[in-house]
């Protein structure tokens, strides 16, 4: 009989339990099992799918972030750089919605590929940081503890407290608070921050912008009490990260301080965190106009999508960018 992804997690469960951030990586990326390793559609707004994302919205998207790096780098620069974009979903990247852009080159790096840069580039990544996988924490007894996974007496996946600190959060221990509420809950994306670490190791120039939802660390530990981590399937939100493993999405805030913080410490200029909203109508203005007044007075599919994409109670604030500059 063949095995199922539940089937080999638990085979790596039997010798002792696994962290939270093993058993994310193996849900999501087990080849031909995981989540994102399947050969299925989960990106789009109708109930076939799981969620949607901006990139989701077509045209309207890729005109306002190709404008807005056009601003950022100027028209000149911009017609010698290579637009690359990281983790696009198969069959489809940002660019593929327009008909012309005014870049040099265009790079698309799928999910899972191996990510190597170098020379002038656009950097863009739409909602890649929240799919990688994350630790989770709980403070217990005076002591954050460390979450994971194991078997009970049937078999089944559940949840078990770490009898110790697996060495990535243990490098970062000292950045946690040693008083904070009992039973509080911490959801750990730090392999967000050594997917960012990889690139700014790198050699390019250029501008990087990076397209997600998260919070700041003071946010996330004042205000997120039962931490952040969730599932999506068909639309729905869920909070068991071990129902259905491999047939839903699992992720979490990613955590924005370190990583502006990181593009800070290697040089970069401009480093800004702004909401998407704040970003689309000062940095794409033009694109943003130009959607606005070629429709007056009439119903418009663009202006509409427009106001998804910058409106408070859509994805205006929810969502947020991280960009920079890195001069030569």
């Amino acid at each position: 009989m063949q095995k199922t992804i539940t089937d080999i997690i638990r085979d790596r469960c039997e010798a002792a339990p696994i962290s939270y951030r093993d058993y994310i990586e193996a849900t999501l990326y087990t080849e031909n099992f995981g989540y994102y390793t399947q050969t299925a559609k989960r990106v789009g707004r109708s109930g076939q799918h799981d969620f949607y994302t901006a990139e989701s919205l077509g045209r309207v998207f890729a005109e306002l972030v190709t404008a807005a790096a056009v601003d950022l780098l100027g028209e000149e620069k911009s017609t010698s750089i290579t637009f690359v974009e990281i983790a696009a979903e198969p069959g489809t990247s940002l660019l593929s919605h327009l008909e012309s852009h005014p870049f040099g080159g265009e790079q698309v790096i799928r999910q899972g590929e191996p990510i190597q840069l170098d020379g002038s580039v656009i950097i863009f990544a739409n909602e890649w940081l929240d799919a990688l996988p994350f630790h989770r924490l709980i403070f217990r007894g005076s002591a954050w503890r460390e979450r994971g996974v194991s078997l009970n007496a049937d078999g089944q996946l559940v949840e078990v407290l770490l009898d110790q600190l697996t060495p990535e959060v243990a490098a970062m221990a000292k950045r946690l608070p040693a008083q904070i509420e009992d039973g509080y809950e911490l959801d750990l994306p730090l392999q967000a921050e050594a997917a960012l670490a990889d690139l700014l190791a790198q050699d390019w120039s250029g501008l990087i912008l990076l397209f997600d939802y998260g919070r700041t660390w003071t946010s996330l530990l004042q205000d997120h009490p039962s931490g952040t981590a969730r599932t999506y399937k068909k639309h729905i939100q869920a909070n068991d990260l071990l129902e259905a493993p491999g047939a839903c999405d699992i992720t979490c805030d990613i955590n924005w301080t370190p990583l502006q913080a990181q593009m800070e410490a290697a040089g970069l200029q401009s480093v800004n965190l702004e909401s998407q909203e704040s970003f689309i109508v000062k940095r794409a203005q033009r694109a943003a106009e130009a959607i606005v007044s070629g429709s007056a007075g009439d119903f418009s599919p663009d202006r509409q999508t427009l106001m998804q994409l910058i409106h408070p109670a859509n994805m205006g604030q929810r969502f947020q960018v991280l960009w920079g500059l890195r001069e030569n």
